[in-house]
């Protein structure tokens, strides 16, 4: 164990490792984040299609998309809260078994004939995904940040790779299968892939104790920093889940492109937003007085992407689909940019404002952000579904683009009034951020 009075000259220029416990919580959320985005990202090149011949309107689609987000902003909120409780590690762990069972169920709903039996049960087999999936988000981001509690969003930002990844396997591969074997194989496919995780990590997750926090959800939420963060994660999850059930039929009506090649389509937003995110949190841990400035710029840019991703009729611009997949990756590394630097704010301004540190503030706080991704999750295509409906994509995605600038409007106003307050405050006030500034690479200890 390292004398943490030992202040040598070298120990800037040695070599250091990860330690034994840092390694093994990287390959549990890494799997995770790879297993649960490809399970979910298989149905937008086919789904939509397939429920239109059952018979089902855009805006129920659009609500069966949603009910999985609705079920996982609840067992969040839950979920976080008693995350001591439960266990972290068991929570993460059934979470993943609940999801790759629900997942194989979802692939077998095709054998009913009845649209409405159809849907309903669409709706009772995505609740079940639901609540595994927002069981093992809330413990995979607790875990993390107790891991590494000074670099958490470097941490975020190499697993957004993984994330990237799922989302950039799941729907070339969902619409390969589709073609090739029909609708059950994707999802028995992939469902098979996530219960498998399941034992894998019961073997090498490490196992982290807390004791239960005296501070609520409401008291989080109360701080005016974390607001304007909610408020930011609902506008970027919002914008990532209008495209599930919309994208896909704009693609093939418009460049009449087959099921398969739509799942490329997807490949332009996913990539980019997984290649920057490292590079984003190295940055928003280095320099963490710049995150405001990531923030504010990357909800602007997103707005300013679904304006174009039509392009909105007052553009008069011509639907092209090089325009459209370029405005894809600019999206990604728009919504990355805003979105990686939310979690470590959270965790600031809940510590600047007396929440103790340990894996039950962490709970609560993993388990709103998983809400607010959750609500957001819902909210995007169930009003994309409504407004693809009543008008059209170009003036739907358009109309999603508002939310963001939104954020942008209110974020602005937050941090301009942040920092007149500050300046205002004595300096000996002032939070200390020398510990974000430490790298990532912790030694053994």
């Amino acid at each position: 164990m390292t004398d943490p009075t030992d202040s040598t000259p070298d120990n800037s220029n040695s070599i250091r490792k990860l330690s034994r416990n840092q390694i093994l919580t990287l390959i549990s959320t890494a799997s995770l984040n790879f297993s649960s985005m490809i399970c979910y990202s298989i149905l937008g090149p086919f789904f939509p299609q397939e429920a239109v011949k059952k018979g089902l309107s855009n805006t129920v689609i659009g609500l069966i998309f949603g009910c999985f987000a609705l079920f996982n902003f609840l067992s969040s909120l839950i979920f976080g809260r008693y995350i001591v409780q439960i266990g972290a590690k068991f929570m993460f762990v059934s979470g993943l078994f609940a999801s790759g069972v629900a997942t194989v169920l979802f692939g077998l709903l095709d054998k009913i004939s009845d649209g409405t039996i159809f849907a309903a049960m669409c709706f009772l087999v995505r609740a079940v995904d639901a609540v595994g999936f927002g069981a093992s988000l809330t413990a995979s981001f607790s875990i993390l940040a107790k891991a590494f509690p000074n670099n958490i969003a470097t941490a975020m930002g190499f697993l957004e790779i993984f994330t990237g990844l799922g989302l950039i396997l799941g729907p070339p591969i969902g619409g390969l299968l589709y073609e090739t074997f029909g609708y059950e194989v994707p999802f028995i496919a992939i469902g098979c892939v996530v219960f498998s995780m399941g034992p894998f990590n019961i073997y090498i997750l490490p196992k982290y104790d807390s004791v239960p926090s005296k501070h609520s959800f409401w008291t989080l939420v109360k701080l005016p920093k974390i607001l304007v963060m909610c408020f930011t994660i609902v506008s970027l999850s919002s914008c990532l889940a209008f495209l599930d059930p919309t994208m896909s039929l704009f693609v093939i009506e418009t460049f009449h492109l087959k099921v398969g090649y739509v799942g490329l389509v997807f490949l332009g937003l996913a990539m980019s937003y997984s290649l920057s995110s490292p590079l984003l949190g190295m940055i928003s841990d280095k320099l963490p007085e710049k995150r405001k400035w990531l923030i504010i710029a990357g909800c602007l840019g997103t707005a300013a992407c679904f304006s174009m991703l039509g392009p909105a009729p007052i553009f008069h611009i011509e639907s092209k689909l090089w325009l459209f997949i370029f405005i894809l990756v600019l999206d990604g590394f728009c919504i990355g940019l805003s979105l990686i630097p939310v979690y470590p704010e959270m965790l600031s301004s809940a510590y600047e404002n007396g929440f103790e540190e340990g894996l039950s503030t962490l709970g609560l706080i993993s388990g709103l952000f998983g809400a607010m991704w959750s609500a957001g999750s819902f909210i995007g295509p169930t009003l994309g579904g409504f407004l693809n409906e009543k008008f059209n994509f170009k003036w739907a995605a358009a109309m999603q683009g508002l939310l963001p600038l939104v954020v942008f409007i209110l974020s602005v106003a937050f941090y301009s009034w942040e920092i007149h307050k500050r300046k205002r405050r004595p300096q000996s006030a002032n939070f200390s951020t020398d510990q974000e500034r430490e790298p990532l690479l912790q030694e053994d200890c």
